[in-house]
């Protein structure tokens, strides 16, 4: 019997290794503790907040890049870098079923966030702001 596929909202945070999960969540936690003793600076968050990227956008703007790049040099250097678009093409395939690619674990440590990650913290401190 197959594995149903994870929804939209859970197929990075399930393919993502816990302890990573964890670790971002512990950063949520941390920056909601330091807001809730500098409430004037949450303005600035939430304007951070929404300027930040999250990993779908992350992704698409980093594969349609790298495409583009590879298929100029598939027209002009060799027409072996038409390859490249294909794995991308087959990557970002992956990644909309099971929310796993190989570029998701690298973006993960790095701390890029999915938007219900973001959501979440924005939620929170809006939650703060309005308790003061």
């Amino acid at each position: 019997m197959s594995t149903p596929l994870p929804g939209t909202a859970e197929r990075v945070p399930t393919s993502t290794h816990e302890a990573i999960n964890e670790q971002l969540r512990q950063e949520i936690g941390e920056r909601l503790q330091y807001y809730a003793t500098n409430p004037d600076e949450i303005d600035d968050r939430l304007a951070e907040l929404e300027r930040e990227w999250d990993i779908e956008r992350t992704l698409e703007a980093n594969a349609s890049g790298l495409i583009l790049v590879l298929l100029g040099l598939g027209a002009t250097v060799d027409r072996r870098f038409l390859v490249g678009p294909v794995v991308i093409a087959a990557f970002l395939f992956q990644h909309a079923l099971q929310g796993w690619c190989p570029p998701v674990p690298v973006l993960r440590r790095l701390g890029v966030r999915t938007q219900r990650e973001i959501d979440a913290e924005r939620r929170a401190i809006k939650a703060i702001r309005d308790s003061q």
